[in-house]
């Protein structure tokens, strides 16, 4: 259970800085779909009653602020791995929930504008947005924050505290394993 926990808040910083491009669209992605479900009822509340989400008002309204705070805690580069967990659950359970019945022609949404309206091309179409949030979250959960993130300033510091100078975690583990 450490070691999970360990692999979790202690990520490898030293990717290459251009992560941050990843951070950075992952992140303010979630921002602004978060900010929107206050914003825009049919985007919150009204979206989570079509789908029958439970509580829909306390559901949304709970996506919203987690949205909120996650996105800012991606592009910011702090607890990376951690956040990364639940936007990848989050964007299955979003394909899950819209696009099942887009491809069977059930949605409760409105269909897309144009044709393909329903089945497996409108799907492809239509979940290309969930479907890049979760291969970014997923790139971010294997390979860490990169080097221009908070995770990565914070484990400057505390290497520097503890004297130990490292390019990534793997002197820290064998710190940690003794």
């Amino acid at each position: 259970m450490n070691n999970q926990i360990n692999w979790l808040l202690h990520p490898p910083v030293d990717g290459p800085r251009a992560t941050i491009l990843i951070r950075v669209m992952a992140g303010t992605v979630f921002l602004w779909e978060g900010i929107m479900k206050f914003v825009f009822a049919n985007q919150g509340v009204g979206r989570f009653t079509k789908l029958g989400f439970p509580a829909p008002h306390f559901t949304a309204t709970a996506d919203g602020w987690f949205e909120i705070v996650g996105g800012i805690l991606i592009i910011a580069g702090l607890l990376t791995r951690v956040i990364a967990i639940p936007f990848i659950i989050e964007m299955l359970v979003a394909m899950a929930s819209t696009k099942i019945p887009l491809y069977l022609g059930t949605s409760p949404l409105p269909l897309p504008p144009v044709p393909p309206q329903i089945g497996f091309w409108a799907v492809l179409h239509e979940i290309r947005s969930e479907y890049a949030q979760l291969a970014s979250c997923a790139f971010l959960l294997l390979a860490g924050p990169g080097r221009l993130s908070l995770d990565a300033l914070l484990s400057k510091r505390s290497s520097e505290v503890t004297g130990l100078k490292r390019s990534d975690n793997s002197e820290a583990r064998l710190i940690n394993a003794a």
